[in-house]
């Protein structure tokens, strides 16, 4: 069984930052992508961002230039960092993970919420 937690989320103004983090345990295949996906208010869950095990990347494009995400291998945590913030970046965050072999796991989520 893996566990993913989230933290960082919260409130921020429109151009502000926030950087979300996520910590797995449990047994992980060591082949994996770690990412992160939202769900906006109304919205079907959609993707984000995501890394590799060895450090390939694929970014929504609404996101591109402004969120970054990067993982620690050794540590099974992922990050995003997320920059110049807009109201439709208001969502829940969710953290996930994809292995070679074994089940996806998600986290639990974390809201964000751009407004002033």
């Amino acid at each position: 069984q893996v566990q993913l937690v989230e933290s960082g989320g919260g409130l921020v103004q429109p151009g502000g930052s926030l950087r979300l983090s996520c910590a797995a345990s449990g047994s992980i295949s060591s082949i994996n992508t770690m990412g992160w996906y939202r769900q906006r208010p109304g919205k079907e869950r959609e993707l984000v961002a995501t890394m590799s095990i060895g450090g390939s990347t694929n970014y929504a494009g609404s996101v591109k230039g402004r969120f970054t995400i990067s993982r620690d291998n050794a540590k099974n945590t992922v990050a995003l960092q997320m920059d110049s913030l807009r109201p439709e970046d208001t969502a829940v965050y969710y953290c996930n993970l994809v292995q070679q072999w074994g089940p996806t796991y998600w986290g639990q989520g974390t809201q964000v919420d751009v407004s002033s």
